[in-house]
């Protein structure tokens, strides 16, 4: 049969089985489509997130650490326990279930047991639970502070508690420190040098000063030779050493809350942070 075309051709196509079978097939409603279309690309969720309802199981992995407080008599041991969820997935993870602590001392016990019920409770509530870290470090105790090992001031016993919390968060990757650019780390260990090298110079000065007449042998007789000038040098340099430990003169940070604060060159300085009054 001919067919006369009217228009001009703009482009043509071979017809094929498979056109030929398409176009005899039923037509497809367009809801069933649009379903099966939104169910394909619906991804099937069975991450299990921290709530509530989920039972204590038998066992549980903590660490348990231990605070030495001036404030308390004797030493009081924090375990923190942690719920493994999804294990064995690509989404397993590690959350905060239980916390307890312990020790000889009574003196704090019902305040004690009171924070760690609320805690707990917090935690097996789930959602972000790291705010507990900044609320518990803003506690102060009206009598006084104390500074821990390494030269860090806690406010209180509270503080320090929060403390220990935030440290578990970072072990199993809720919390996370900033990072510290490189050229944060060169200054730095750069003004450690210079502490350091001021120290030994400041040495071998009081070294090579004599001592008046007749003052060295007064000092023999009483047995302290010329080194006590010098002992307090040395000292210097063996604390400013490599590691966490900071010159025994130092005085407070109020960044980092640490007793790194040095005085170089006229301006305060903080070996432990960077941190500098002259900017």
């Amino acid at each position: 049969m001919a067919v006369k075309i009217d228009k001009k051709i703009k482009g043509y196509a071979v017809v094929t089985a498979e056109d030929k079978a398409r176009d005899a097939a039923p037509p497809v409603p367009a809801a069933s489509i649009h379903r099966a279309t939104a169910e394909a690309e619906v991804p099937v969720d069975n991450i299990i997130h921290m709530h509530e309802r989920i039972e204590r199981p038998d066992v549980l992995i903590g660490s348990t650490y231990k605070i030495k407080s001036p404030l308390v008599e004797h030493a009081m041991y924090v375990t923190l326990n942690d719920i493994v969820l999804n294990a064995g997935t690509e989404h397993e993870l590690r959350r905060p279930f239980e916390i307890f602590v312990n020790s000889k001392s009574m003196e704090h016990f019902q305040w004690i047991v009171a924070l760690t019920r609320i805690m707990s409770a917090v935690f097996r509530k789930g959602g972000d639970v790291t705010f507990l870290v900044d609320e518990m470090k803003a506690v102060f105790d009206p009598k006084g502070g104390y500074f821990k090992a390494g030269g860090v001031y806690m406010p209180s016993l509270v503080a320090e508690l929060g403390s220990i919390v935030e440290e578990h968060m970072k072990s199993i990757g809720l919390l996370h420190d900033p990072e510290m650019s490189d050229h944060q780390r060169a200054l730095i260990n750069e003004k450690r040098k210079q502490y350091e090298d001021r120290s030994k110079k400041n040495s071998e000065v009081g070294k090579a000063v004599p001592s008046p007449a007749g003052e060295g042998a007064r000092r023999a007789d009483e047995g302290t030779v010329s080194s006590d000038s010098t002992a307090d040098h040395e000292e210097d340099i063996a604390v400013t050493g490599d590691g966490a430990s900071f010159p025994p003169s130092a005085t407070m940070c109020h960044k980092c809350n640490t007793k790194a604060l040095v005085i170089m060159d006229g301006c305060a300085t903080c070996l432990n942070c960077g941190y500098s009054k002259c900017g």
